[in-house]
Parts: structure tokens; sequence; C-alpha cells
């Protein structure tokens, strides 16, 4: 006995036809951008990687239309520019919000509150993982790793650092997000949305007064190792088991530039004062 294509759930429709082009003073704009940034490079096709930036700006994800412009002013074929759109995540796929509110679930965000963090937005949002606010400001996902494991729990929003949250203070970021509120980042450059980031990321400067001076900042955990490195000691902290009562010892409490930990309590507008390393619980638990 045969089945036919339809009861195998094979599809025989008509190729899908080609995406709409952009309009002609939309176009005339990217292109003037592209060739600026086609002139960094001494292999055009070089260019891809900013240039799906640079698309992804324009309609706040890669869209069919953007990818056959890559392929267009790259002399690539759309294949080759799908193949690298479709390999990197930074890549949006589908429409998206104006907050990409990535929370780190790798190993030790995860263990130090990343999955309650992660589980809580979801339901407080009403959304999976991929998926965007009914307002369209805030797409939720989980990400494997966001490189400041010595900050965890970490969230990100459009690639700024939210560091050492907990399940509350994370909720009132995304509802503050929600709200239009000033929102600023532990560290780094003052946010700004989904597609301005993207702008940046394809090379562009940003032009807000101020927000250059305000990136590039290192927290002071991440550079305690260079700093021993370099002979630069710091006095010695006495910590006690936790079973274990206080003695008498003399302990220096570090001033807020000798931490030697960002789990040390750092107030700031976007962490829990209450939790500054996020949520703990006893051996056992």
């Amino acid at each position: 006995m045969t089945t036919s294509s339809s009861e195998r759930g094979v599809g025989l429709g008509m190729p899908e036809l080609p995406p709409p082009a952009y309009p002609d003073d939309v176009r005339a704009r990217l292109e003037t951008d592209a060739r600026e940034v086609i002139a960094r490079y001494p292999d055009s096709r070089s260019a891809l990687l900013p240039l799906l930036h640079l698309v992804q700006a324009e309609d706040g994800y890669v869209t069919r239309t953007g990818m056959k412009f890559c392929a267009d002013v790259l002399e690539l074929t759309t294949a080759e520019v799908t193949a690298v759109a479709t390999f990197y995540s930074m890549y949006r796929r589908r429409p998206s919000g104006d907050y990409q509110v990535g929370v780190c679930t790798n190993t030790l965000c995860a263990v130090m509150g990343g999955d309650a963090i992660f589980e809580t937005l979801q339901e407080h949002l009403g959304v999976g993982n991929g998926e965007t606010t009914g307002d369209g400001k805030v797409t939720l996902e989980h990400i494997e790793c966001n490189a400041a494991c010595d900050y965890a729990p970490v969230v990100m929003v459009n690639w700024e650092f939210f560091d050492n949250q907990t399940p509350a203070s994370a909720t009132r970021l995304v509802d503050d997000l929600r709200a239009g509120a000033p929102v600023e980042p532990t560290r780094g450059a003052r946010l700004c949305t989904f597609k301005e980031t993207a702008r940046i990321l394809a090379g562009f400067p940003d032009e807000r007064p101020g927000a250059v001076e305000e990136g590039g900042s290192a927290g002071h955990a991440s550079l305690v190792g260079l700093r021993l490195a370099k002979g630069e000691t710091q006095p010695a902290r006495v910590v006690h088991p936790r079973d274990a009562a206080p003695r008498d010892e003399q302990v220096h409490d570090p001033s807020p530039t000798e931490r030697l930990s960002s789990h040390d309590p750092v107030e700031t507008s976007a962490s829990d004062p209450a939790h500054p390393s996020g949520p703990t619980a006893e051996e056992g638990e």
C-alpha cells in the first residue's frame, strides 16, 4: 500500500517567491551606509557580518529582503548570506521587541539563580523562550553565557550588563522597560533600543551625547587577577565557616575600590540591594 505525498506530510507547493524589495528611498540610504561599511575591508565579502547588523537595524530582525540586499551589494548568493545569518544567534530571524532580555542559564549563573530568574520572567511576562510581549517591548530568551561569571547571575538587555540579579530585581527591570522608565545597566553605556544597538554593531558611531564615554568599563571583579599579577596585593579577609560563630579577629572591611569579589554588596539601580549576589540556599536544600 502506498501513501500520497500529502499523507506523508511532504509539501509539493510552488517555490517561495522572491522577497519584496526595499522602497527606493530606503534602499538608497542603505546602499550609502553599505558602501561605507564595505570600504573598511580589503575583501568585500568580509563586510557581511556588519551588513547583517545594518539591515537588522532597519527592520528589527534579518528579513529575506535584508538578506537579498546583502547578497546584491556583496555579489554573493542568497544561500551564502542565509548560511551566515542562520549560524549566529545575534541575528534575529523573526520580529522581536525593542529590548532583548537575555538571562544566562549556563552552569554558574544557573546555580546562582539564573534558572529561577528565567522561570519567573516567563511567568511574569506570559511568554516563552524567544517570544515577545504583546506590546512589542520585550523579547525574552535564555542564553548560554554572558562571559560575566564573576557577576552571576547575569541578565543582559540589548547586550548591556545587569549584574547580580534576583527574580525580584529582574522583574522590576522588565517592568521598567515596558513602562518606559529610565533603566541604567550596572556597567557600560546607557540602554538604547535593539535597532539602535544593531546600527552601532554595524560599525556606526553612537551619537547619543556622553554614551561613548560611558561604555567599555570592566567590572572590578573581572580585573582582580590582573591586579594580583601586577603585584597589587590587597588585605586578606577572614571568612568563617557557616556553622562557626565569628571570633574576635580584627577583620579589614574593604572599601568599594578594594572589593575582591563581585559578590560583595554593591548597590546599584539595577541590582537587588537585599541580595546582591543572587538567591542563596543552605546546603541540602
